[in-house]
């Protein structure tokens, strides 16, 4: 009878061992084998990381991957058959879930990269190439003295997506920046502290213009239409604290604030739903306004 605790904390202790090795091999699948394009194989063993130790493989960068919701990453490098020396590898990062996946490919993507149609999206520059597929983020890095094909690039990344999930869609938050004064590529997810304050939790930020202004759209978006309004009352509060009174204007059910943002200018806030809808930095109220209203009109449909 006294070995029952002990049996039962082995037991348990198995269990967790089991699992983690599970989850190991479940990524590990996701990497092609034994090749990801002709010439070019798999060698060496598939590395595995996690959030002890995911320094290892990007020291500087593994605290940016913990709010987006980072469990595990699986590596292996694919050597060019006709220079062993030159390799791509390619790494997959299991994250929190697809909006997470955007953030963290979003947070690489640049403006002058170029389209490519893997993953639910893709963008290639010299040496590199990002795409993301469901909760999950891929990067191939050209390493050693060669060179290597954009071909090559898109069939090794091709190979991973057809390993991944589907359907190989972006999240549906994206869908309230899709109008003609949003930069497309600009959109990004912030996992936390949406433009740099506690009380906008998490929420996206976009590049906008209309006509000569320019400036900037976000959605902060909360899980509740109760805890929008505490969000809206909280900035409102803040705003107000800074030695400007906000003006609140709209309707009950969609309260709409204006005002001086300290750190960024004029900013129009619209609750919608669940959401915030803002912007920041344009020079023109009434182009503001009209950006905000149709943010919060696609945040609503979403």
């Amino acid at each position: 009878m006294r070995s029952a605790p002990l049996f039962a904390v082995l037991a348990i202790s198995l269990l967790v061992v089991f699992a983690a090795w599970g989850e190991e091999l479940s990524v590990a699948r996701l990497l092609p084998a034994p090749a990801c394009a002709p010439g070019w194989a798999r060698e060496g063993k598939v590395l595995f990381y996690d959030r002890e130790n995911l320094f290892e493989r990007i020291n500087g960068e593994s605290e940016l991957y913990f709010p987006y919701g980072f469990q595990q990453l699986a590596s292996a490098r694919y050597a060019d058959s006709r220079n062993p020396q030159t390799a791509i590898e390619i790494d997959i990062y299991r994250m929190g879930s697809l909006l997470d996946a955007f953030g963290m490919y979003a947070n690489y993507r640049r403006q002058d990269d170029a389209d490519v149609q893997v993953g639910a999206e893709g963008t290639a520059s010299t040496g590199q190439l990002f795409f993301y597929q469901d909760r999950y983020l891929v990067r191939l890095q050209l390493s050693g003295p060669g060179t290597a094909a954009r071909e090559t690039f898109l069939a090794c990344g091709r190979s991973v997506a057809r390993n991944l999930p589907l359907p190989a869609v972006p999240p549906r938050e994206l869908a309230a920046f899709a109008f003609p004064a949003v930069e497309g590529k600009s959109v990004r997810y912030i996992a936390q502290s949406l433009l740099g304050y506690e009380f906008f939790r998490r929420g996206m930020v976009a590049e906008a213009s209309q006509g000569a202004d320019q400036g900037q759209l976000f959605l902060v978006l909360e899980e509740s239409r109760e805890d929008a309004g505490k969000a809206l009352e909280r900035y409102r509060a803040y705003l107000r604290a800074s030695g400007k009174e906000p003006r609140l204007g709209g309707t009950p059910e969609n309260p709409l604030l204006e005002g001086i943002d300290p750190l960024y200018g004029p900013v129009v806030v619209e609750k919608a739903g669940s959401s915030l809808a803002g912007a920041i930095r344009f020079k023109d109220a009434a182009i503001a306004r009209r950006l905000v209203e149709e943010l919060r009109k696609r945040a609503a449909g979403s």
